[in-house]
């Protein structure tokens, strides 16, 4: 059996370390010191047989001691007589932990960081107890992630974009890049009132926050030439914001969906329909748009596990979309134009038709291949044509 060496004793104090419970201690985390440590120690039979090892063993634990204490006890041999051998191993303060893993100075960089914080925002010690390798990593630009939420605490709900917050050395890109971490930080220090608990992410941040954001857009085509939304005969490829989307009163009758840029420019001409260039998964630029319906949607995607569980979403929001070009006789007709999908989809989806399961499901499990897949842009432009003159 293995007996605990100096490099063991180190390890389990680097644990600690790894699992942030040195650096909480100094933010007001649980006191770890004095602290036992685990040693294995030969019994009584290796003694004996292995007397040499075990006088090499001591000798090693107790040169290499300083950070540790070791506690001894005698035992009374037979044939050996009296003998003392460590019987454990404490650590007696935080400045030995961090001198035996060699941590004092970045250990006193975390300490300046919790006597900042408490200077400033005294509420946001506790997260820097609750993740102080975090606060380690951001230690260059905690400072002046402080003075952002000192800003948003005295502009609670402030009404003004990002780029408006005007602070020594803090620009747009600095808020963007830590929106994960200042969320954290906002929720601990502002008022319910101030937080909108309907948004969140980082793709909900400024409305969270109050802040305002970046419109959503809308990219479609009209597809029916007798429907002229601009006075120009060029190509009406239009991108509108969302409320402007939603406010569009337009004799339409269908509208396509198409995650593909080729596709959606390319898509031929339909009496009373539009086409829009999805973005993937997220349908809050459409929601808004009541009249959609009271309109045919048609949604084109890759015929893999994404593209269906795409589908599935969109159809959280406006159940009455069918899909297109997403078909088993489709699929098939194109087996030489297969690829691989990287990562698929594994999850039940609620919202498809059986028959869509079936494929889904088909594709899933690999029925046709690994991970097998026909992306929409290869899907021939004559076999689109015949798709739609037979709709």
């Amino acid at each position: 059996m293995k007996w605990t060496t100096p490099a063991d004793l180190k390890a389990q104090v680097q644990k600690l370390w790894d699992r942030g419970l040195l650096l909480a201690s100094l933010a007001g985390g649980e006191s770890l010191f004095p602290r036992r440590l685990a040693l294995k120690g030969p019994d009584s039979r290796e003694l004996s047989e292995r007397f040499a090892e075990v006088r090499d063993w001591i000798a090693q634990l107790s040169t290499a001691a300083g950070p540790y204490r070791i506690e001894w006890r005698s035992v009374n041999h037979r044939v050996l007589g009296a003998n003392d051998i460590p019987s454990a191993v404490w650590i007696d303060t935080m400045a030995d932990a961090r001198r035996l893993i060699g941590k004092l100075r970045v250990a006193e960089q975390f300490a300046a960081l919790v006597a900042l914080t408490g200077e400033r925002q005294p509420e946001l010690v506790p997260w820097l107890a609750k993740r102080p390798l975090r606060a380690l990593e951001l230690a260059a630009d905690w400072p002046r992630l402080l003075a952002i939420v000192a800003w948003v605490v005295a502009h609670p709900s402030p009404a003004v974009y990002l780029r408006q917050i005007d602070l020594p050395g803090v620009h747009t890109k600095l808020i963007e890049g830590h929106r994960g971490v200042l969320a954290e930080l906002l929720d601990l220090v502002l008022p319910a009132q101030a937080i909108d608990a309907a948004h969140t992410g980082v793709g909900g941040f400024c409305r969270r926050y109050g802040f305002l954001d970046k419109p959503s857009r809308v990219r479609f085509r009209v597809l029916d030439p007798e429907i002229r939304l601009l006075p120009v005969a060029a190509d009406q490829d239009v991108t509108l914001t969302q409320a402007a989307f939603a406010s569009l009163e337009l004799p339409l009758s269908k509208v396509f969906i198409t995650e593909n840029e080729i596709n959606f420019l390319a898509f031929p001409d339909v009496p009373g329909a539009m086409v829009i260039f999805g973005a993937g998964y997220g349908f809050d630029n459409l929601a808004a748009s009541s009249w959609l319906h009271r309109t045919a949607i048609s949604y084109w995607g890759d015929i893999d596990t994404h593209g269906f569980a795409i589908l599935n979403q969109l159809r959280g929001v406006f159940p009455h979309a069918v899909s297109f070009l997403m078909d088993q006789p489709t699929f098939l007709a194109h087996r030489s134009l297969w690829g691989v999908e990287p990562q698929p989809e594994t999850g039940v989806l609620v919202r498809l038709t059986a028959e869509e399961r079936v494929l889904y499901d088909q594709l899933r499990r690999n029925h046709w291949g690994d991970r097998v897949r026909l992306e929409q842009e290869r899907i021939g432009f004559e076999f689109v044509l015949d798709h739609l003159q037979n709709r």
